[in-house]
Formats: C-alpha cells, structure tokens, sequence
C-alpha cells in the first residue's frame, strides 16, 4: 500500500516549511509529497505568513527533491485556464523528471474566489468547465508532437494549440468526490486515480461501487483505476500520544472514530487493513496537518509502512 503525504499550506505554511516536510517524507520512504490548491485558510485560523501557490511550490520541489512524486489534491479548475495549467505542469513534469500528477477538482470555497477576485459560478458550471478543462489538458499533453489540437466547448475553445511542451512522462490525472453522478462519469472517462477524502468507511465503500459501474458502463476495466482514501493522520506511539496529538490539532477523539490513521501503530495498521479489504483500495494520503511535527511521520515510517508493504 502507498503511503503518501498529503498537506493544507493554506492553514499557516512558509515555502520552507513544505520543503523541509517533502525532504523528511523522500528521506523517509513515503511514496509521494501531496499539497491542497487553497488560497485562504479554513477554521477561523489567519493563515499566515498567507498562501503559497501550488504549481509555483511544486515546481520547486521538483529541482529540490530526487524520488518522490509531487502533486496536487486537488488543483480547482476555477483558479487556472486549461491551456496555461497544462503548461505549468507539463512544465513542473519536466523540471521532475517525470515524478508530476494532477488532481483537478471543480473548486468548492467561495471565499478564497471572492477574496483573490476568481470568479465563483454556481455548481453546475463548475462541473461543466471541469469537464472541458480534463478534456483539454488531456487532449494537449496526448497530441502527437508535430500535430495541433483543437476543441470546441460551451465554456473554452482551444484553437491550432502546438500543444507543447510535453511532460516528460504521461501524467496521472486524479479525480475524487463524493457526487454520485457526474463525479464517478468524469473519473471513468479521465482519471487514472479515485481518491475519497475524509469519509467513513460505508461511504467511501458504496462511491467506489459506484465508480466501478461507471467505469463498465464506460467500456473500462474498473481495475485500471487505482482506488486511494485521505485522512488527517493522529497517531501516536500509546493512546496517551494520541490524545495529545489529537488536542494539538483541535480534534476531539470521539471525531476519530472512523478515521483509519487515527491510533496507535497498531491500530492503524488494522483499520487500513480493513479498508483494504472491504475496498481495494492500494493508496492512503495522509493529512499532516502539524507540519513541525516531523516525529508522527516517523512513526508511520518505522511502525506502520513496513507492515502495509507489498
């Protein structure tokens, strides 16, 4: 099972403060540095010292990391236009050496549009331009070299692109949600990974059914998907450690009930183990909220990933 780390800058996060986080997670085996698109903290907490740009971060932790992948989870299709997003992470591919993936959603917080001027259209819309945003992105990084690429949309209209530059490698696109529709539609048509955030196990089992009867209906091997989860990791070596960890992140154990990263070593390799089983799922992100808490992602390190290994 992959174990990747998964952070929310928006909620108070230097550029160092990532770089130190992404170079402990490479040093310690993890299989990926994830980041959240935000540009406004969440909570009632300030957010300082203020937001750092996704795409700008991880093109840095491109030339400043060797092995793990880097992306985003999830990148809001109303931040960026279709063309100059799949520039800047053709682009970040390139500075990697192919370690790059996107997570593309269609953005759900109405307050960081209205605060940095991003225009916020009802949720329909949002659903409508994400679509021909994956179609575009996709469909420039899949032109032949050489050949131009065109699409005609109700929202973008892309017109002779040279679709350049390539990545360096055919990028894995992530979709995740909990919509029972149009969600589990877009996944099957375009994404190479499912993720389900934040929801308990029932929940999360009965959207996965759901996106493998999208998958068939869509004439696609459900198999080809690879199934992952997110959850705010607490753990701790004894109980005692959990509840600590638990109060310096605002937590009250009782919201931890069904997150499986929530535990003892021990305790979080069974809950995974579950999942796994009830699921298939082979990918967990984990929300590393205390980013100077370098400790608790040793402990998965040295605890829990040699155990979930293979």
């Amino acid at each position: 099972m992959d174990l990747r780390i998964f952070t929310e800058p928006q909620q108070g996060a230097s550029y160092a403060d990532l770089l130190r986080i992404a170079r402990t997670a490479e040093d310690a085996g993890f299989d990926a540095f994830f980041r959240s698109d935000h540009y406004r903290a969440m909570g009632g907490v300030s957010g300082e010292p203020g937001p750092t740009d996704a795409w700008t971060t991880l093109s840095a932790l491109a030339v400043q990391t060797e092995r793990i992948a880097l992306g985003t989870l999830v990148t809001s299709a109303t931040f960026r236009l279709p063309g100059p997003l799949a520039i800047a992470v053709a682009q970040a591919d390139q500075m990697s050496g192919g370690r790059i993936e996107l997570g593309l959603g269609a953005g759900w917080f109405e307050a960081e549009h209205t605060g940095y001027g991003i225009p916020f259209p009802p949720l329909a819309e949002r659903f409508d331009r994400l679509a021909e945003q994956l179609e575009i992105v996709t469909g420039l990084w899949g032109t032949p070299t050489g050949e131009t690429y065109s699409f005609d949309g109700e929202h973008y209209t892309v017109v002779d692109s040279p679709a350049l530059p390539k990545p360096a490698h055919p990028i894995p696109v992530i979709i995740g949600g909990k919509g029972p529709r149009r969600t589990p539609a877009l996944a099957a048509r375009f994404a190479s990974e499912f993720n389900i955030p934040f929801a308990p196990l029932d929940e999360a089992a009965s959207q996965y059914e759901r996106i493998a009867q999208a998958c068939t209906a869509a004439g696609r091997d459900p198999a080809e998907l690879v199934l992952s989860c997110a959850h705010t990791l607490v753990i701790g070596s004894d109980d005692a450690e959990v509840t600590r960890r638990a109060g310096n992140l605002g937590l009250d154990t009782d919201e931890l009930s069904t997150n499986p990263l929530a535990g003892t070593p021990a305790q979080i390799v069974d809950a995974l183990g579950r999942w796994r089983e009830r699921t298939g799922i082979s990918r967990v992100y984990l929300q590393t909220l205390d980013l100077a808490d370098l400790d608790a992602l040793e402990l998965v390190a040295s605890a829990v990933a040699p155990q979930l290994a293979g």
